[in-house]
This record gives structure tokens, C-alpha cells and sequence, in this order.
């Protein structure tokens, strides 16, 4: 549906981390693509987030700190409602916890919850029942997400984009370029893999990411014995780090073992043109282009394998189909058009 007017949006974060983040936080960065692209379009943005967040959106600080402890969710929820009875606004788009939205649900207002990771299923039921009839929907990052959310409610899959004039394309890169894992340091990322895999295969392999203190015992035990002249870890990085790791590097490795919600350092990997070896999980299969933008593997000699054909990938087309399809352009376009598909709802009264 086209465009008519400017909207007005309000956009809910979590309040953990600023908008965007230095280092580690998907969810905030995509929040911070959205409304700036928002913004730039000529839409009116109001962002509920953390007090050290830097947009062009209304900020409304949180005072509370934690999105768990009930006191921090209860001047949170205060604070986003009190804006939200007092003017009016097109759209409400959550990305924090469902419950600063409760207030709202049984009003008209088309109010889209985004998840960025697994979908609790009984709160999306709750929901569902509290709505007002076709005022409640949901996306989710990736189609692996929103079909969960499919029987109980619409929900769509819309991808995390990436801001393209950040990541550098990068066709020509050393002969003996390393192999990049970039993530959380933590066994569900499969660190210790992305070791086992570099070292079959020959090659270099760059560890950047953080440590969570939780997980330091894995670091210590899995991964700083591993570490020599061929196997380094350098940290976390930001984006202008990240754009040079990614850009230089063979090919980046997503050996997980969970079902990874979406994975936005993939597209990040892309969209410089490198491709993406990862397993069969999750949103993987959605991502990963089998022979075009990397390759699937359902095993550990599959992945060693991969690495030594990844020549055949060709970088153009690994960034080109980035650009089509995760692109910070086409993804504020797909929720804008979604916003105007649930405000324009032919059952929607207000």
C-alpha cells in the first residue's frame, strides 16, 4: 500500500543498552536503523529506550535499568504509557517485553510486536485474547520465528537489514585470507567449532566477540588453550573494526548449535561481499543461499569440506543478493508497508 502521509510511530526498546550499541546488541541496532530511517523519510518517531541512546527520534529515557526486575518494568511500563494515553500515534511498535504494551491492548491502535528471538507462546495467546479484534500483530526475524507465532495470531517474517554504506565491499582479499567467527564467546555459538573446523582445514581463523562473565570458564577451558600464531582472538569490535574483519576474511563461519533467531552479523558478512558457512539451524537455511552467498552444512566435515570449495562463491553475488534482500532500504520499506497494511485494515476501527 503507497505511502500517503507522514506517520507517527512509537518505538519501545529494552532498556539495557543504548540506541545503538557500541559493541554487542542486535535488537538496538536494528531499532536504531529503523528510526533513523523513520526519521529521514519525514515520519514523526517517538523511541522509548535507554537514557544514553543518540537518535533523531523524541527520545523518552527509561529511569529503570533492567527489562526483569519487576520495579525497573513497572516505572518502564509508567513512563511508555503515560505518553502513549496522552497523544495520538499511528503505530506502536514493540521490540521490548510485551508487557509495556498491555495497557494498550485493548484499544484500537494497531500496535506490532517484533520478536528477535524465540516467541514465548502462552504470552502471544494472552495477547491475542486481551487485543482488540485486528489491532495485535507480530513479525518475527526470520520466517523460522514468525511461524510459530502463525497459528495463534498474523505474524510475518521480516528480516534485520543492514546498513550498507557501513560495510565496505570487498572483492579482492589476500590468498591466505583467515576465516572470521564473530559473536557472543559461548558454546551455543560454537566457538570451539569454528577451532576444530579452522585447523582441519588449514587456514586462519580470526575470534572476535565478547566474553560473557558467565561463560568465562568456556573461554579459559575451550578456547584461550587453542590460541597461536594461526588462531587469535582480538574481542569485540565495532562497526568500523568489524567492516576490516569481515571484509578481509575467506569466509565467515556460523557453526551453532541452537536455532539462531536470525544472526545479523551473517547479512553484516555479506554484505562485504564474504560468504557465510553455517549449519542447518534455525534461520540459516532462510539466509544462506546454498552455493550462491556461502553454503549449509549439517556436519562438521561438511563445514571443513566447504571451506576448501568457498572459491567457487563468487563475492559479487554474495553482496548483491545482500543488497536485495537486507538491506536497511528494503527493510524499513517492508515494515512501513506493513505498518500501513494493519492501519489500514478494512476490519480496523478506530
Amino acid at each position: 500500500m503507497p505511502q500517503t502521509k507522514p506517520l507517527k510511530i512509537a518505538i519501545i526498546a529494552d532498556p539495557e543498552l543504548p540506541v545503538p550499541p557500541l559493541f554487542y546488541g542486535g535488537i538496538e541496532r536494528i531499532v536504531a536503523m529503523l528510526v533513523e530511517g523513520y526519521v529521514n523519510l519525514g515520519h514523526k518517531v517517538s523511541l522509548f529506550a535507554h537514557p544514553d541512546s543518540v537518535t533523531a527520534a523524541k527520545l523518552f529515557a527509561y529511569k529503570g535499568k533492567t527489562s526483569t526486575k519487576r520495579s525497573d518494568v513497572l516505572r518502564n511500563s509508567f513512563l511508555i504509557n503515560k505518553e502513549l494515553f496522552s497523544h495520538r500515534y499511528d503505530a506502536i511498535h514493540s521490540f521490548g517485553r510485551l508487557i509495556y504494551i498491555l495497557p494498550q491492548l485493548p484499544l484500537g491502535i494497531p500496535k506490532l510486536m517484533s520478536y528477535q528471538r524465540e516467541p514465548t507462546i502462552s504470552q502471544v495467546r494472552k495477547a491475542r485474547r486481551l487485543a482488540k479484534v485486528n489491532s495485535l500483530t507480530f513479525t518475527g526475524c526470520s520466517a523460522y520465528i514468525s511461524n510459530q507465532i502463525v497459528p495463534l495470531a498474523p505474524a510475518y517474517p521480516i528480516f534485520n537489514g543492514v546498513d550498507l554504506r557501513i560495510y565496505d565491499f570487498n572483492l579482492n582479499i589476500q590468498k591466505n585470507a583467515p576465516l572470521v567467527f564473530l559473536g557472543r564467546i559461548e558454546p551455543i555459538k560454537g566457538t570451539h567449532i569454528a577451532i576444530q573446523v579452522a585447523q582441519a582445514a588449514k587456514k586462519r581463523l580470526v575470534i572476535a566477540g565478547n566474553i560473557p562473565p558467565e561463560y568465562t570458564y568456556y573461554f579459559e577451558e575451550e578456547i584461550k588453550p587453542h590460541l597461536s600464531d594461526s588462531i587469535t582472538y582480538i574481542g569485540p569490535v565495532n562497526d568500523e573494526q568489524k567492516n576490516t574483519l569481515l571484509g578481509n576474511a575467506l569466509a565467515f563461519l556460523m557453526p551453532i548449535e541452537w536455532n539462531e533467531p536470525f544472526g545479523i552479523v551473517m547479512a553484516e558478512a555479506m554484505a562485504c561481499g564474504t560468504p557465510v558457512i553455517g549449519f542447518n539451524k534455525g534461520s540459516v537455511p532462510e539466509v544462506i543461499i546454498n552455493g550462491i552467498n556461502g553454503f549449509r552444512c549439517d556436519t562438521q566435515e561438511e563445514m571443513i569440506q566447504a571451506v576448501h570449495t568457498i572459491g567457487s562463491i563468487d563475492r559479487k553475488m554474495v553482496r548483491q543478493d545482500a543488497e536485495k534482500r537486507f538491506s536497511s532500504e528494503v527493510i524499513i520499506q517492508q515494515y512501513l508497508n506493513l505498518y500501513n497494511k494493519i492501519i489500514h485494515n478494512e476490519d480496523f476501527h478506530r
